[in-house]
């Protein structure tokens, strides 16, 4: 959750410094000059940063009866349940991972460490859920 306020205002920031700039950058007593598309470039350079900041802002976890899908800062990828051995948080890593088979795994960038109470909450719930979705299934009736 703080990770997407700092890196919102991070992009801000930035996009507002490369724009006033680029708009202060006129001429100078040295001989060097901006013309409008140099102006235009760094404008453009700095939305094209804050859009990179932005991407910090983009992990997710979705969990359900199916899996639980990944979202990190590229790409997202839908684990069945099957394939999840545990739902850890290691020792001083920055972020929870799913466990798989062969001894992989995954970082969980949207639970972080950084996040304290909230990231204790979150790794408990998709914990329970991974117990829940995994459990042996007994059979209740019987064949008489």
């Amino acid at each position: 959750m703080r990770v997407r306020r700092v890196a919102g205002a991070c992009a801000v920031a930035v996009v507002v410094v490369f724009t006033t700039v680029a708009l202060l950058l006129t001429g100078d007593a040295t001989g060097v000059f901006f013309r409008p598309v140099d102006q235009v470039a760094m404008i453009l350079f700095g939305l094209m940063l804050g859009g990179a900041i932005l991407l910090l802002a983009r992990p997710r976890v979705r969990v359900g009866p199916e899996g639980v899908g990944v979202r990190n800062i590229l790409g997202e990828q839908v684990f069945p349940w099957a394939l999840v051995r545990e739902v850890s948080f290691p020792r001083d890593a920055p972020w929870a991972r799913l466990e798989l088979p062969d001894d992989e795994y995954v970082a969980v960038m949207a639970i972080q460490a950084s996040d304290g109470d909230r990231a204790v909450q979150a790794i408990q719930q998709v914990r329970d859920l991974h117990r829940r979705h995994t459990a042996p299934v007994t059979e209740t009736g019987s064949d008489a």
